[in-house]
Formats: C-alpha cells, sequence, structure tokens
C-alpha cells in the first residue's frame, strides 16, 4: 500500500527522540561502495548519507520493549482474523471459503468470475512488484532522485526486499499450480490452461519462474543495488508476465468457456482446489507464525538481551514469508477489512513513530470503523510487519542491546 513518505523524518527524528545516531548501511556481502547505489554510504564513496537511525538504548529500552510487543499482538490478531474469516465466519456469516467457491450472489456469481478474480489480483501483484517495489526505486534513482530512491524501497530496514518481491511471484506460482510448492495439481489452472492452449501453460509456467530468478538476480540488498543493470531486467520480466496473464490468460479461459472447451465443473475444480490447497494454508501459516513472532517478541519484552533481539528478527523474517505469498489473492476479508494495510503499510509514518516512543500512546495504532480515513491511514502507517522490522532491525541486522 502505497502512500506518501515523509522526507522531514530524517531531520525531525534527530531532533525528538534522545539516542539518536547517523550512521550508514553496510552489506554483508560487499561493503567496498565500489559502483552507484552499491553502498549507501557517503556521497562520492558510491552511495549517499544514509539514513537517520534511532538506536535502542537505556533511556527509551521500555518504550521500544512495550511498541515491539504491541505491534506483533495486533500481527498476531490480523492473521488470526484473516484465517477464521475465510475458514470459519465472516462479519457475523458464513464463511468466505463458503462465499467463493460456491459463488452464488453478489460479487461472485459463477466459476468463472472467480477465476477472473484469481487472474486479476495475480496480474495486480505483477504491476506492483515490477512498476512499484522495483520500478519506483529504480525510477528515482536514474532521474537522479537518489535520497527518494533509497526510501522507495520496501523491507529495507532489513534487507530482506529481495526476498519480498520473489515470494510475491511466489505467490502467483502457487495460484497457477493450486500448491504451496513447485508441485502442479490436477484441479489448478495450469492443468485448465494446457487443455486449452499447451504452448500459451507452458509460456505461463516459464515466464513465473524466470520473473522469479530475475528479482534474485539483483544483487543483495537491492537497496544497496538500486542502480544495478539487473533490477530494469527484472521490472521488465514482472511488466511481461502481467501482460501475459492479463491479456492471453484471461482471453483464453473467457473464450475456451464460452466456446464449451471447458466446463463449469472443471473449473469449480480449480477455484475449490485454489482455496483448499492454497490460501487456506498460506493463512493457516500466516497466523501459526505470527504467533510464534509475538511469542518471540514477548519474550524479549521480558528478556531483553542481544540472543533475545536476534530470535524476535529470526521470528519476524519466518511470519513475513507466508504474508508475502498471499499478496497474489488479496481480495475478500484482507481487502474488505482493511488487513492489508493494517499489517503491511509502506513507507512508514517514522516521525510518529518516534512520537510513539515518546509518549507511550500506543491507541495511536487502533482505528474504528467510523475513523476518517486520514484517521485510519494514520494508525496503519504506525504498526504491522515494517513498523515492527524497524523496531527489530538495523541494516541488515538485529539491533543489539548494548547501547544500555
Amino acid at each position: 500500500m502505497k502512500k506518501k513518505f515523509f522526507y522531514s523524518a530524517l531531520f525531525l527524528m534527530g531532533m525528538a527522540f534522545t539516542g539518536f545516531t547517523a550512521a550508514s548501511c553496510s552489506d554483508d556481502d560487499d561493503n567496498t561502495g565500489n559502483g552507484p547505489g552499491t553502498n549507501p554510504g557517503t556521497e562520492g564513496n558510491g552511495g549517499l548519507d544514509a539514513a537517520a537511525n534511532l538506536d535502542y538504548n537505556a533511556e527509551n529500552a521500555a518504550s521500544w520493549r512495550n511498541y515491539s510487543l504491541q505491534v506483533a499482538k495486533l500481527l498476531q490478531k490480523d492473521a488470526t482474523t484473516l484465517y477464521d474469516s475465510w475458514e470459519n465466519t465472516f462479519q457475523g456469516g458464513e464463511a468466505f471459503k463458503k462465499t467463493f467457491t460456491e459463488h452464488n450472489g453478489g460479487t461472485y456469481t459463477s466459476a468463472l468470475s472467480c477465476i477472473e478474480q484469481i487472474i486479476d489480483k495475480c496480474v495486480e501483484i505483477t504491476d506492483e512488484v515490477g512498476n512499484s517495489k522495483i520500478g519506483d526505486p529504480y525510477n528515482k534513482w536514474t532521474a537522479g532522485q537518489h535520497t527518494e530512491a533509497l526510501y522507495a524501497v520496501e523491507s529495507w530496514y532489513s534487507f530482506h526486499s529481495r526476498d519480498d518481491y520473489s515470494n510475491n511471484i511466489r505467490s502467483i506460482r502457487n495460484s497457477y499450480f493450486n500448491s504451496m510448492d513447485s508441485t502442479i495439481s490436477n484441479y489448478s489452472l495450469y492443468k485448465l490452461v494446457e487443455k486449452i492452449d499447451p504452448a500459451l501453460n507452458t509460456k505461463i509456467a516459464n515466464e513465473i519462474e524466470s520473473t522469479k530468478n530475475a528479482i534474485l538476480a539483483i544483487p543483495q540488498p537491492f537497496r544497496n543495488n538500486i542502480g544495478d543493470e539487473k533490477v530494469p531486467v527484472a521490472q521488465s520480466a514482472c511488466v511481461a508476465l502481467g501482460v501475459t496473464l492479463n491479456q492471453e490468460l484471461k482471453a483464453a479461459v473467457q473464450n475456451a468457456y464460452h466456446n464449451g472447451t471447458i466446463t463449469d465443473a472443471e473449473m469449480d475444480s480449480v477455484v475449490s482446489g485454489f482455496v483448499n490447497k492454497v490460501v487456506l494454508p498460506t493463512y493457516k501459516d500466516l497466523k501459526e507464525k505470527n504467533t510464534a513472532l509475538c511469542a518471540a517478541v514477548q519474550n524479549f519484552y521480558n528478556t531483553p538481551s542481544d540472543a533475545t533481539f536476534e530470535a524476535a528478527c529470526e521470528a519476524w523474517l519466518v511470519a513475513r514469508m507466508p504474508w508475502e505469498q498471499s499478496e497474489a489473492f488479496l481480495f475478500g476479508p484482507v481487502d474488505i477489512l482493511g488487513l492489508d494495510p493494517n499489517m503491511d503499510s509502506w513507507p512508514l509514518d517514522q516521525v510518529a513513530i518516534v512520537n510513539i516512543l515518546n509518549s507511550g500512546n500506543f491507541d495511536d495504532l487502533n482505528w474504528e470503523d467510523g475513523d476518517s480515513e486520514d484517521e485510519i491511514s494514520s494508525s496503519q502507517e504506525v504498526r504491522g510487519f515494517h513498523t515492527l522490522e524497524f523496531l527489530l532491525f538495523k541494516d541488515g541486522n538485529p539491533r543489539t542491546v548494548s547501547a544500555q
């Protein structure tokens, strides 16, 4: 979810909070500073002045741990709500899985409408990864807007950007294969298109794999390599995959349905397989791993140490994966209930985060029905995965308590 980023945070953070230090980003793989964007250090050494960073220290430790725990609890709550809405009951009515698989009214009136929804969301994430997550920083960088480019990179606190983006493409693969890995279900879009147009099916499968690999070919971390020649290659791969899905795949399925090549029963099997083999297992995994994340942050809260900081970071990385592998199906409860921006708003309002650390007013993390759009947005920008990432990681590594 893209929002305006408050670049004034780079100055205000240093003025607002005790314990501010300026530091440059480091890269475990390459810290030489050679080449444009390789190491955002100082101008003239291959990068730029790094962002101002807050440090965990004796003065802010209690508030820092409390904030981390509040955010982890909200993530666990939202992940649980998301799974339960699909599996058990949604807004006091039937489970959303029943609404979607039976498609007997409302938004979903046929199996074809459900498959079109699946395809549309796969297209949407190719656009987000290609043109926003990768393209926005790259375009800013090549336009000479280097500071803006650095802060446009999602997941830069943990240096996890490239993993996030490749997992977004895996979410497309999972939706197309109706499986949680590279196996192919007999009741999947893959098998449906294999029947309709084998050449197109092979093209789609190959493009999904090549797009994922193009992203992983970007040197790690992305924030230190925005200007690398492999970045526009990955961006173009995402765009090409989106065009194939939006124009060729959708048309092939629609034409095959209307000319009788595929039946309602075949498409119903695909829709049912998608829900039971992909959506529900992904959201169950998300719920369980965010429960484990909350427990790790609780342990850090109770017993602050470098070891518990690191364990919370490891739990964050594990809990992050099922979320990123769900982004090809951001429809239904995740959209209707505002759970996507609750859990994954980016960029953050770092000034507001500092203010919450100072005040200890964690009510600012919550919003209610009837709040204005600005009030809801303000709450979502100071919670979720990226706020917790900011509190746990620094320069791609776990934070430490050594400043105490």
